[in-house]
């Protein structure tokens, strides 16, 4: 496993691998990598003969008032972690910010409808600095195939939507939220918690898990869903509602049929913002969520 941080020495490791026959596969991180972006690498593994991980905090996608200066940098202990997987990336891209932006953008990429929901509405500008940095990522590494994880559902679908537009050649592939035994999606502001908002940020995952539930018992509309999310977390300490809110998987726009529903919800607990969702009808995620959640039995007295 080789690191490189520049984006020539890049091109010339995936230009030698595609000489060799190798199909590319890519997979982008901020790092403070965890399970959750470790599962993305072996999902990569098994589509690309050759995988690249790159590692940049990307301060384009970060508000003002958000967390850049503070979000978690560690590239020796990532590098340990992916060196540990039963197949390593063959290649660690950890460039600088000169490197990435050696000049003040004129070009940025914009996904419209998409990004002015959810997230979007909330963190304005935030979609705008991931379309541009990953369509950066994607002209630099020319991957056949990239991997994104699916806690971050709408950043998922916007990426979809920006390479069918710009016809870019390059399969977009979403792997399953990753949680701790507990429930908590993993995440790297997860980092930021201490020991009583580790237990608040519960809250999350045992709301997703009552929509389930509330779903399987026949609730099937989404403001009825919506309440029974809501319920949960107005009553969970220590936990400020963002956002609560019934989706079209495919769209993120209004339910129209209600065969699947994305659930998603962001919060703040404590100093972190944390998303989850859950997609009612799709029975691997319910499933993994029901799971993970599923309370510990006690014993009998």
């Amino acid at each position: 496993m080789r690191t490189v941080t520049t984006i020539a020495e890049l091109r010339a490791a995936v230009a030698a691998a595609r000489a060799d026959g190798h199909r590319i596969g890519l997979v982008p991180t901020m790092g403070a990598l965890h399970a959750g972006h470790l599962s993305l690498v072996a999902r990569c593994a098994a589509e690309a003969g050759f995988v690249v991980v790159s590692i940049f905090v990307n301060p384009t996608q970060f508000g003002p008032d958000e967390d850049l200066d503070g979000y978690p940098r560690d590239l020796d202990r990532d590098r340990a972690l992916l060196a540990g997987l039963e197949r390593p990336p063959d290649l660690v891209f950890a460039p600088s910010v000169e490197a990435m932006y050696p000049q003040p953008l004129a070009t940025t990429v914009h996904v419209r409808g998409l990004t002015d929901v959810l997230c979007g509405r909330s963190r304005p500008g935030h979609f705008d600095g991931v379309t541009t940095v990953v369509s950066k990522l994607f002209g630099q590494a020319q991957p056949d195939v990239a991997v994104f994880g699916r806690k971050d559902f709408q950043q998922l679908a916007v990426l979809r939507r920006m390479a069918a537009d710009l016809d870019l050649p390059v399969e977009i592939l979403g792997a399953p939220i990753v949680r701790e035994a507990d429930g908590l999606a993993m995440s790297s502001r997860n980092h930021y918690l201490d020991r009583t908002q580790r237990q608040q940020a519960l809250a999350l995952s045992r709301a997703l898990r009552a929509a389930v539930e509330a779903h399987r018992n026949g609730v099937s509309t989404p403001a009825a869903i919506e309440r029974a999310v809501t319920s949960i977390l107005e009553d969970a300490p220590g936990v400020a509602i963002d956002y609560v809110e019934v989706r079209d998987p495919a769209t993120l726009g209004d339910v129209i049929d209600g065969q699947q529903q994305l659930v998603a919800v962001a919060a703040h607990v404590g100093p972190a913002r944390l998303i989850d969702n859950v997609v009612l009808g799709h029975e691997s995620d319910e499933n993994a969520l029901m799971a993970a959640t599923a309370p510990t039995p006690q014993p009998a007295p």
